[in-house]
This record gives structure tokens, sequence and C-alpha cells, in this order.
């Protein structure tokens, strides 16, 4: 599959140690090949070398949205494409699309905003003539299946603080602190980091939601869209608390939202969104919101929650 200029910067497959308790490929592996795809397109784009320790430019991803359309479990062999669909003075937003090479269906797309800046000060400066002339040969339009569906690309808010998820009650969801093997050659944690971070604290906000018990047995849960702001990047040492709550929610899905925060300052680190659902384990499909569990869920929603 190809969209317009776009590119294969990745191909490969599903390994069981990726996949998590529902059977299929976790999140944070999914952002692993998006960022790994990043390697390719950058070297598209005139910037090989761009991910070496000696870099002296790099690019830096600010923003990402992603739709998750078709699930991938065990052996299941995949590959990604990606081009441009904009670019400006100093960042681009790109769109990658990861495939199932066997039947041509799209598993996820990522838009994925670029700031093109200085490796180790991330200090954004414009991007080359000659960056400039490749991405044009580059140029895609994201099609339907790859756009916001539940969730918007506005500019995040800036609430997003310790006090603040205080004051509204958010649950916690995880916390700890990042370490050597979480981050880049240039000492910045890697954006599949924070969306694993807030993975492996979801069952935890199943259960709060759900007053206290766990999901029966034979249902799991599913991420349709996710939209994560990144705001600061942490280094190996700093400290994180992921702060959750519930945004919304109808008939068949719950609009989440997700706030990784320093503990230090108080500031985000990365301010995030999703839509999740409830998922049959066997039959591999969407388990409609009771209306017990509508009144249940009704008392924890945050209004105007987000990013």
């Amino acid at each position: 599959m190809s969209e317009g200029g776009a590119v294969e910067v990745w191909r490969g497959g599903v390994n069981p140690w990726e996949c998590d308790a529902m059977g299929h490929l976790n999140v944070r592996f999914y952002m692993a090949r998006a960022t790994e795809g990043l390697v390719g397109l950058a070297a598209a784009m005139g910037l090989e070398g761009a991910f070496r320790a000696q870099a002296g430019a790099t690019v830096i991803v600010k923003d990402h949205h992603i739709r998750f359309l078709r699930e991938a479990r065990v052996g299941a062999p995949l590959y990604m494409t990606a081009g441009i669909l904009e670019i400006g003075e100093t960042e681009a937003r790109v769109l990658q699309m990861l495939v199932h090479a066997g039947s041509g269906e799209l598993a996820a797309s990522f838009q994925t905003v670029l700031t093109h800046a200085t490796a180790r000060e991330g200090r954004a400066f414009p991007w080359s003539e000659r960056t400039r002339v490749l991405a044009a040969a580059l140029a895609v339009e994201a099609p339907s299946r790859a756009a916001p569906r539940s969730l918007d690309l506005e500019p995040p808010s800036g609430k997003a603080c310790l006090a603040r998820a205080d004051e509204l009650g958010l649950f916690r969801l995880s916390a700890g602190a990042f370490s050597g093997e979480d981050c880049d050659v240039f000492g910045r944690v890697r954006p599949e980091i924070f969306i694993g971070r807030v993975s492996d604290g979801v069952p935890g906000l199943a259960t709060a939601l759900g007053g206290g018990s766990a999901r029966p047995g034979g249902v799991g849960g599913a991420v349709l869209e996710y939209r994560l702001a990144y705001r600061a990047w942490p280094r190996a040492g700093d400290r994180f608390e992921v702060r959750s709550g519930l945004a919304g929610f109808d008939d068949r899905a719950q609009r989440l939202a997700h706030w990784i925060l320093d503990p230090a300052t108080g500031e985000a680190w990365v301010t995030s969104e999703a839509v999740a659902i409830a998922l049959d384990l066997e039959a591999r499909k969407i388990i409609p919101i009771a209306e017990e569990a509508k009144a249940r869920l009704a008392r924890h929603v945050k209004p105007g929650l987000g990013l």
C-alpha cells in the first residue's frame, strides 16, 4: 500500500513478547515501529544520520495522532509507509501507515508532527532547501481512515499539572522513574516509553471506573484512537506520575485523558487522550456499554478534561 509519494520505511512482524493480555500487539510496540520508521523517512528527506549519536541535527516528535484500525496478533507480517502531509519553516506533519502485509489492511495510522532541531539542545531551526525539495516528492494526502474521528488536532490547553490533577481528583495510574534504557542516543525518553507507561496502568483504571471490580473473564480492552502532545523531554533519572480521568463516554466507547507529569515540578511531560472500548476476547468484537455501567461511569466524568 502506498499513498501518493509515500515510501516504505519499515518491515517486519509481531513477536510474542510484544503482545499483551488481550492477545494483540501492545500500543508501545505500534509506537516503537513508528519511531523506527522516522529514521527511514528522515533519510528520504535528505537527513541520513539524523538519529546517530554524533548527529548535529535531528527531528523531534511534537505531537502524535494515532488510529488503531485492525488488530495485529502474533506472527502477523507488517510494513510501514511514510510521507509528508505538510511542511512549514521548522515543522512538518507526516503520515505513517502500518499495514498488514498479507491482506493490505491498515493496522494503524500515525499523523506525526516533527520539529527540525539541534540534536542535543532540541532548538528548532529551518529545514534546508534540499530537504524541502525532497519533501515535496514525498507529499501525500491523509485518507479518511487515517483522519481524526473522535479526537481533534487542536493545540493542547496548557492546563495539565499536578495541582490541577489533584483538584480534579484524577486517578494515580502509574508512577516511577525513567532509565537509561528508556532514552534515545541524545538522552531523551523515547515516545513509545510514554504510551507504554500509560498502558501499564490501564488495568488499574478499568478497576477504578468499574467500581472496584475487575473485568469478567473473556473481556478485555482496546484503544481505537490516541492523541499525545509532548510538552518536555525527560532524561534518565527523571521521575513520572501518570494521572488519568474519564472525559466522557457514549454507547460503545470511553474517552480518557492521561497526563504524564513530573512530580518534582508538577508540570507535564506529556498529555494525551484516548478512545477505549471493551473487547470480547473470543469474538474480537466491541462490547457495548450496558445501561447500569453508564450510570456508574457518569459519576466519574470530569467535564472539559482533555489535553
